[in-house]
């Protein structure tokens, strides 16, 4: 015969499982708060990359009409048309600046025209007929895109609102 001895008052006592309402709550207060902030983050993570692609390509745009104007010994015209939003080397492809960023030009009053259209032209022996385009972003900060008229060395400054 088997005896059995029992613990002190009755069955042995079982582990709980799962979890509790309050632990499932927090979870999903925590979820919600990352989905709610999360579109907000990829916002402006986009902004800035557009931001940053566009400074990019205006320069690599201005810094190649001079090495051209200079490489292949006629002038060469950067392009800028305020009211379609687009830049680029005259005779190359047009590039758009996206929505969010706002456009400013300063351009000689002979490579301007009344249909908001206005050109910086680099001259064979390295000088410009100077101008400088800004690329506000929607915070007010951006970017100066400035020619030298006697160099037409492409200089870059901060604009801050």
């Amino acid at each position: 015969m088997k005896i059995r001895v029992l613990g002190k008052g009755g069955p042995p006592l079982r582990k709980p499982r799962g979890f509790t309402l309050i632990e499932l709550l927090v979870v999903i207060a925590l979820m919600a708060l990352v989905v709610g902030l999360i579109p907000m983050a990829f916002d402006r993570l986009h902004e800035s990359s557009q931001y940053r692609d566009t400074v990019r390509q205006v320069l690599t745009d201005m810094r190649s009409a001079r090495a051209q104007a200079q490489s292949q010994g006629v002038e060469t015209r950067f392009g800028v048309d305020l009211q379609a939003r687009t830049f680029g080397v005259e005779g190359g492809p047009q590039h758009s600046v996206p929505e969010p960023l706002g456009l400013r030009a300063v351009m000689a009053g002979e490579e301007s025209t009344g249909d908001g259209r206005m050109a910086i032209r680099f001259l064979p022996r390295g000088g410009a007929t100077g101008g400088s385009l800004d690329l506000i972003r929607p915070s007010g900060s951006g970017v100066r895109l400035r020619v030298d008229w006697f160099s037409g060395r492409v200089e870059q400054e901060a604009i801050h609102p």
